[in-house]
């Protein structure tokens, strides 16, 4: 992932599942700047990376 992508990640919205999350970022307009398939280890790594935004459990 770049760093012009992931600074532009304002809200993440999680789908979660029993093995593997679905992942979406939106930009501040409301597009989507990210879908990803992530599995259960990868999730802390990753977000970790992040710069600070909303996350929400959908």
């Amino acid at each position: 992932m770049s760093q012009k992508l992931s600074s532009a990640i304002a809200v993440i919205g999680i789908d979660i599942g029993k093995n593997s999350f679905h992942i979406v970022g939106h930009d501040q307009r409301g597009a989507i700047v990210l879908r990803q398939k992530w599995s259960r280890g990868q999730v802390e790594a990753r977000l970790a990376n992040l710069p600070p935004c909303l996350i929400g459990k959908t």
